[in-house]
């Protein structure tokens, strides 16, 4: 492995260990064994060493959940099954995965005055709402692209909320069974059911 990989390693676990904003350069280099002049040279700046970090450890987190809930999942579950046993294993990587999402926040206040951070967290929403939309609704993005887009858009926001809910106030925060019974109390009296 060369200082690239090394830096991106580093970096990552600064986020574990530290946090987005209160890691330093000088924390990456001694956690990668490298030298601040690769973190210049390989990634040009320490933020964007950290949101290559960010976004790498975002990025492996998605891929462990879509393998928990391609394996894991009976293939007859109805879209509530899949929607309850998907906030299941989202909640319990929670606990796991609590730095990167708190680093996630910390990231979003840099938005305004970061252009390339903007533009790579639009890509990855794009990407993340096709995915939610086939993992839980079964909706294929390429056929139905406006249908895909609006039910990973609503994924995407509840994903938003209740993690913030979790970093905020644990142990008040909703269950997947809470997020089940509010989704089918929602969904009935939107089809003006009782």
């Amino acid at each position: 492995m060369g200082h690239r990989e090394d830096l991106l390693d580093g970096a990552k676990r600064c986020l574990y260990d530290k946090g987005y904003a209160r890691t330093t350069a000088r924390d990456i280099v001694a956690a990668s064994g490298t030298n601040l002049a690769s973190i210049g040279y390989h990634y040009g700046s320490k933020e964007a060493l950290m949101n290559a970090a960010l976004f790498k450890a975002i990025e492996e987190w998605g891929d462990e959940l879509e393998r928990a809930l391609a394996t894991d999942i009976d293939p007859d579950a109805t879209p509530i099954e899949r929607f309850e046993w998907f906030w299941t294993q989202v909640i319990a990587s929670v606990a796991t995965h609590r730095p990167v999402w708190a680093a996630t926040f910390e990231m979003f206040g840099q938005i305004e005055r970061a252009r390339e951070v903007r533009e790579l967290v639009s890509e990855a929403y794009q990407e993340s709402r096709r995915a939610w939309a086939g993992l839980l609704s079964r909706i294929d993005a390429a056929a139905e692209p406006h249908l895909a887009f609006a039910v990973g858009s609503f994924h995407q926001a509840l994903l938003s909320g209740v993690l913030a809910q979790w970093l905020v106030d644990p142990d008040h925060a909703p269950s997947a069974s809470d997020l089940t019974e509010a989704l089918r109390t929602v969904a009935s009296q939107v089809a003006g059911q009782p």
